[in-house]
């Protein structure tokens, strides 16, 4: 059965009750549900803690979709642990404080693609910073510029919404994507956008905050040059 992914319903929820539905070959345990956000659209995957009936912890170290089947979540645990058995009832909590932080910096990374409005090649989600790659024409950029800008959208304290649109109409929609390497997450039929009040509109599987307030103050850290008309920014939260 597909593992319910309840961050997609509320990335604030950091601990649930689950099942163990199996444990694979290599130990990755699959759960009914999950908290866990898993590896993908260069957000990696969580970690936290399974705790068994009994009391007994199972650290995770993160979590990375299925390689056999992706509609399934597998849960890592780290080396030299006792793994639960299929059928037992477990709770799994989140790394909050690492959840967080990654939440921010994405719904970050969104606004700094308003900032600069220019096709995205590549991009990275860090605990607290991150980048995105941008196919620039030959010119330079100011970080200073580029931070002001950033955080005056920041300040705006816009709300985050989602919103599903089908396969179709994302298709009619092409100008959504902004990401050229990262494809926004299909197969099911439908497509999650996410809305950053007027500000903002893409297509985005990751978790972000509720309002663009939580983001607290960025930093542009660095942006690099990485070939003629590419572009690295770095950003991070100050």
């Amino acid at each position: 059965m597909p593992t319910e992914l309840l961050f997609r319903q509320d990335a604030y929820l950091r601990e649930t009750p689950a099942t163990v539905e199996a444990v694979n070959e290599r130990g990755g345990i699959i759960l009914d549900r999950t908290v866990f956000y898993a590896t993908g659209g260069g957000q990696p995957g969580d970690a936290g803690q399974l705790t068994r009936a009994d009391g007994s912890p199972i650290a995770i170290g993160t979590a990375i979709y299925d390689p056999e089947d992706k509609s399934r979540v597998l849960h890592v645990p780290l080396e030299g642990q006792a793994l639960p058995a299929p059928g037992e009832s477990v709770t799994l909590t989140l790394d909050w404080e690492r959840r967080f932080k990654r939440m921010r910096i994405h719904t970050a990374l969104h606004l700094l693609s308003v900032v600069l409005p220019f096709p995205v090649t590549g991009g990275s989600i860090g605990d607290g910073d991150g980048r995105l790659d941008f196919d620039i024409p030959e010119g330079g950029l100011d970080k200073a510029e580029v931070a002001e800008k950033l955080n005056a959208l920041v300040a705006r304290n816009a709300d985050i919404t989602e919103r599903w649109i089908t396969d179709e109409e994302l298709d009619a929609n092409p100008g959504l994507v902004k990401t050229m390497s990262v494809k926004p997450p299909r197969g099911s039929g439908r497509v999650r956008l996410v809305a950053i009040g007027d500000i903002d509109l893409q297509p985005c599987g990751g978790t972000h905050v509720r309002n663009t307030a939580e983001i607290g103050l960025v930093a542009v850290t660095d942006i690099e040059k990485k070939g003629k008309q590419n572009r690295r920014v770095r950003i991070a939260l100050a």
